[in-house]
């Protein structure tokens, strides 16, 4: 017996727009202590990690260590028949489930929708956590502003870190351009920065993983960007009292360096 209760239904519907351009089949993980994600995207580029706390569920339940496969375009579509009100619950009452089956709840309304399954061949990869050099956080709406200007000019976003803030800047055809945003310590999540830099790091990434990745901003005021040099960079929305969700993107190499 599996089942887990969303209070808040609007917010699993963010989840799965955030990855929706990134993963197209994925394995969802669940066991006694919440539920899991982990998918590459197709290019092996990127890697999304979701992790949802089982205390953060109206409700949850899960008897058996369960694997669940399935298509994110298909879970969209289930999903688009619920309200932005309604309490949604994912259930199974299988061992080795087929189906997986969504309760929207609203005061007046309850709707019932059964997600066919799938047998994905995908190993859950071991992230080892990382001490990072170049930790910033800052306000998810401000950066995802500066990925979108950015990368009119061009497909490639620099990223430089030092104790005092973190610089943005693009290098393309057309010109070049930068967004250097400063330290502070505001009260407001949706204003404050903060770098926590032992060591600065310059390094550079393609643009489209952050505008597609940046869906996620509203789950959160804030992001987390963790940096060490010549390593994937972790972006990282928390999503409060259930998780995060998480995506560690590969640097690009330089032509100049990879000669």
């Amino acid at each position: 017996m599996f089942e887990a209760k969303f209070s808040d239904g609007v917010q699993f519907k963010k989840i799965v727009e955030a990855v929706k351009e990134l993963v197209k089949n994925v394995n969802l993980e669940a066991n006694g202590t919440g539920i899991s994600l982990q998918a590459m995207d197709t290019s092996h580029v990127a890697l999304v990690a979701l992790q949802l706390n089982e205390k953060g569920f109206k409700k949850y339940r899960c008897e058996k260590s369960l694997t669940m496969g399935l298509s994110i375009e298909n879970l969209q579509k289930i999903l688009k028949c619920s309200g932005n009100d309604d309490q949604i619950t994912l259930r199974t009452q299988d061992e080795e489930p087929t189906t997986l089956s969504f309760t929207f709840e609203s005061k007046n309304r309850i709707s019932e929708f059964q997600l066919n399954l799938m047998s994905l061949d995908q190993e859950q990869l071991g992230v080892p956590d990382t001490e990072y050099s170049s930790v910033v956080r800052m306000p998810s709406n401000e950066f995802t502003k500066i990925c979108r200007e950015l990368g009119n000019i061009n497909e490639a976003i620099g990223i430089e870190t030092s104790k005092d803030g973190i610089k943005f800047y693009v290098k393309g055809d057309i010109g070049e351009g930068q967004v250097s945003v400063k330290t502070n310590d505001s009260e407001k999540l949706e204003e404050k920065v903060e770098c926590n830099v032992d060591e600065p790091v310059n390094l550079s990434f393609a643009v489209r993983y952050f505008n597609l990745f940046n869906k996620a901003s509203a789950l959160s005021n804030q992001v987390i960007l963790s940096m060490s040099q010549d390593q994937p960079l972790v972006i990282e929305y928390v999503i409060e009292d259930m998780g995060s969700l998480k995506l560690y993107l590969a640097p690009k190499i330089n032509d100049e360096e990879s000669q």
